[in-house]
Formats: structure tokens, sequence, C-alpha cells
């Protein structure tokens, strides 16, 4: 019986520490997430999963509504496809270098 309790005994150790190594850090993160999720609010600069800048104009139940780039357009996004709040606004005007390439 203790031949076979030794046996498993290290199984079970390296499990344990796999659940500490893997599983713990990850619902750190989502709970940032589904924080920073939580604190959106109109005028919030954010950035999408897909690259996209923009400042929110309206949050409806799970739907963001971004206004982007000088000619305001707008478009729509669910909350979980808002990568970050960005801290340092970026600029709704293209540079002089995209205008020449128009």
């Amino acid at each position: 019986m203790s031949e076979q309790l030794s046996g498993i005994l290290p199984l079970i150790l390296i499990m344990v520490a796999m659940f500490a190594v893997m599983i713990i850090p990850q619902r750190r993160r989502d709970k940032k997430v589904k924080e920073m999720l939580g604190n959106l609010k109109p005028g919030d600069r954010v950035r999408t999963i897909g690259g996209i800048y923009g400042t929110i104009s309206a949050i409806k139940d799970d739907v963001v509504y971004l206004v982007v780039g000088p000619d305001k357009v707008r478009l729509v996004f669910t909350k979980g496809a808002i990568s970050t709040v960005e801290d340092v606004a970026v600029e709704n005007e293209m540079s002089e270098e995209v205008k020449e390439l128009q």
C-alpha cells in the first residue's frame, strides 16, 4: 500500500505545481480584463484586438460604439473586442505623410 502511495504522490505534486504555474496567473489576467471592460465609459480612448484606435461614444449592454479617425467614422464592437484603454490620447488627425498618399 505505501509503495503505491509513494508512486502516486510525485504525480499528484506535479499536477498541483502545474495548476499553480498555469491556471492561477491566467485567472488573475482574466480578472484584470473583466475589471477593465467593466470600467469602460464614453470618452475613453481604446484599442481593439484588431489594432483600431478610437474613442468610445456610447455603450449599450455588451456593445461599444467607437468614433475613429478625423472623419469621425462610427464603428460598433462588442466589449470583448476592446484590448486596452489607452493612457495617452492618440491623435485623430492624419499625418502629412498619409495625406500625401491620398
